[in-house]
């Protein structure tokens, strides 16, 4: 199973200061088009150059990502990110945290807690999605 699904996720903060309104609408587009498998609006808010890395260690181009939406019968629950961490500088940010997964495909329900962050950079007065890590906390 690809975890590349577990971009997502995302909104209000832990540490620093608040995100700017619109990283923050762009973080919570990112959540909600997971959630509803929307690889339209997925495709517009990671760059072309994104990279993931999932909970296994495999590495996935902004392709293989959006492909794991097309699954049969994938999808995600609504999740809440916990004990929340974000960065913002200028036109860059990274936001990650704490998150419990659930999700189903194949016709199986599956859970992960996992450790997760994203970097974030203002390009063309946008906010995208460029990196992406997932790490399994051990259970």
């Amino acid at each position: 199973m690809k975890l590349a699904v577990l971009l997502a996720l995302l909104t209000a903060p832990a540490f620093a200061t608040d995100l700017p309104p619109d990283l923050a609408e762009a973080v919570a587009a990112y959540d909600r088009a997971q959630i509803r498998n929307d690889t339209d609006a997925l495709t517009q808010l990671v760059e072309d150059d994104y990279v993931l890395v999932n909970s296994n260690a495999s590495v996935e181009n902004k392709q293989q990502f959006l492909a794991d939406f097309h699954l049969p019968g994938f999808k995600i629950e609504p999740y809440v990110l916990q004990e929340r961490v974000q960065k913002v500088w200028g036109d860059g940010a990274v936001i990650g945290g704490l998150l419990h997964l659930s999700w189903t495909q194949d016709g199986r329900h599956q859970t992960r807690k996992l450790r997760v962050s994203y970097v974030w950079a203002k390009r063309n007065g946008r906010w995208r999605a460029t990196y992406g890590q997932v790490t399994r906390v051990p259970e």
